[in-house]
């Protein structure tokens, strides 16, 4: 259920044309918004399938890292800057060693090793497009895409020329990251847990 506008917390900031990462911190915590390009995006709330598909996917992302390879899994509201005017709150987020130096207090400096991202109706293109671009284009290795509506997912690595679809799989089958050893996620397990 949507939480109502009452209970978020009011924006109080001035009207301005672009907004630095300096405005966006001045934001209340729990805030709703994302900083792309200097403008504020508000986040609607996320429904209870897509925070079970965050919990599930992260969940087996840190469980693997357990395992293994070490590094850090973090889920929204993580605040993740790319940019002096460019702030995203990825679903999930994972953070290799050899990048543990971008982990801060508050935030991730820098580009993550691999994001996930769990698509709504109301952030599909953001997810699909615009936050694709800004992933490829500041250096994160990996991104997925989780789209619960069509029961897809999506696996984008970073090559010499931008992202390149390394796997795309509907409703059934495995998906495999490119980047992580033996780590792969069943499509049918995930998305009949988070109905």
């Amino acid at each position: 259920m949507p939480t109502p506008a009452a209970d978020r917390p009011e924006v109080d900031l001035p009207t301005k044309d672009r907004y630095t990462y300096e405005d966006y911190q001045q934001l209340p915590e729990g805030a709703p918004y994302e900083l792309i390009h200097g403008h504020l995006v508000m986040s609607p709330s996320p429904t209870v399938q897509h925070q079970d598909l965050v919990l599930l996917f992260a969940s087996a992302l840190r469980d693997y890292v357990r395992s293994g390879p070490e590094g850090k899994v973090s889920i929204a509201p993580m605040d993740v800057r790319l940019a002096d005017d460019t702030v995203v709150q990825p679903d999930v987020l994972y953070v290799a060693p050899d990048r543990a130096d971008r982990i801060q207090e508050q935030e991730i400096d820098g580009a993550p090793t691999l994001i996930v991202e769990v698509a709504s109706p109301s952030t599909s293109h953001l997810d699909a497009f615009d936050k694709k671009k800004l992933y490829e284009a500041h250096g994160v290795r990996e991104y997925w895409i989780v789209d619960p509506d069509t029961e897809t997912v999506e696996v984008y690595t970073a090559g010499d020329e931008g992202y390149t679809l390394h796997r795309r799989r509907v409703n059934t089958g495995t998906v495999a990251s490119a980047l992580l050893d033996d780590f792969r996620v069943d499509l049918e397990d995930l998305f009949q847990k988070a109905e």
